[in-house]
């Protein structure tokens, strides 16, 4: 218990540094905080996942690399976004409904044949990485025409942090660091006392694991939500859950194929019926909304029924 309180602590601290710090660089370098949610913060949130996943496909267990990302991806959107909602209604850009949401529906839609097909070949890790190149290059496209005022969504700035940039990128990195001790620790502390309680370890997988490695991604929308940086909150998890899939299963399956036997169906479809949730729930005033996020929340709670031993 003491691991998993000293982690949610360091979360909390790693969380502020890490948004704070970002959105003052987004400001700084004249691009979206929108942008900065889905590229810099979504992927170093996502650095416990990369890190959980290719250790285990280089030791032989690339099951539980695919296990790490489909838990993630599903606590990302059900109970993050959830939870962010409830605390603060989170706006959304038209250009995360006509992008983004759909990118990360496509992405987890390819992981779910890819299930289906059994295995995640070389090849197909190959393909998985191209995929994420594009859309780094239509984002970055994009966010040059936010930046030259050609799209509906203006530049949303953000109070500077400090007076230099420099003291703005080491206040990010730093809170990232922190970030991912805080994690690691969590995950450890809640990976013992799972176990404790008899859970198996494909179940502490898609869960304890798989909800340990996003707690980056949860202690930094959250954090987003109560400062009301709902693009930051928002960027975040759809960016994270979209590296996820394109670059960090791609990554995985380039070093060593994976092998998805392991993973159940109910699993796939839960990731892919959530993404496909979000996208009329984002349409409806362009917002999501606490009743919304609750709706996430309950369909997690209902999914760990199911999940959990009896």
């Amino acid at each position: 218990m003491l691991l998993i309180l000293i982690g949610a602590v360091l979360l909390y601290f790693g969380a502020e540094g890490l948004v704070r710090g970002s959105a003052s660089l987004a400001t700084r370098v004249g691009i979206s905080p929108l942008i900065a949610g889905l590229t810099i913060v979504a992927f170093g949130t996502s650095a416990p996942e990369l890190s959980v996943s290719v250790s285990s496909a280089l030791q032989g267990h690339s099951d539980i690399a695919l296990g790490n990302v489909i838990g993630s991806n599903i606590f990302n959107i059900a109970v993050i976004l959830g939870i962010a909602a409830l605390i603060q209604p989170l706006k959304i850009h038209l250009s995360v409904i006509r992008r983004d949401i759909p990118v990360m529906i496509v992405a987890s839609a390819i992981a779910f044949i890819l299930i289906l097909a059994g295995s995640f070949s070389r090849f197909a890790g190959l393909g998985l990485l191209l995929g994420l190149v594009l859309y780094l290059y239509f984002t970055i496209r994009s966010a040059k025409r936010i930046t030259a005022g050609s799209e509906e969504e203006s530049i949303d700035t953000s109070p500077l942090l400090s007076k230099h940039w420099l003291i703005d990128a080491v206040v990010l990195l730093a809170g990232l660091g922190v970030l991912l001790v805080g994690s690691r620790l969590f995950v450890e502390g809640a990976t013992t006392f799972a176990k404790a309680l008899g859970v198996s370890d494909a179940v502490i997988g898609l869960t304890v694991v798989a909800a340990g490695t996003s707690f980056p991604e949860l202690a930094t929308s959250v954090v987003a939500a109560f400062r009301k940086q709902s693009d930051i909150a928002i960027g975040n998890v759809v960016g994270s859950n979209i590296f996820n899939v394109l670059c960090i299963l791609g990554f995985t399956a380039t070093v060593s194929p994976i092998n998805a036997s392991e993973i159940g169906l109910r699993d796939g479809i839960v990731m892919l019926s959530l993404g496909v949730l979000l996208l009329p729930f984002a349409l409806t005033g362009r917002r999501i909304s606490r009743s919304e996020g609750a709706f996430f929340v309950i369909i997690y709670g209902a999914y760990l029924f199911l999940l959990w031993p009896k």
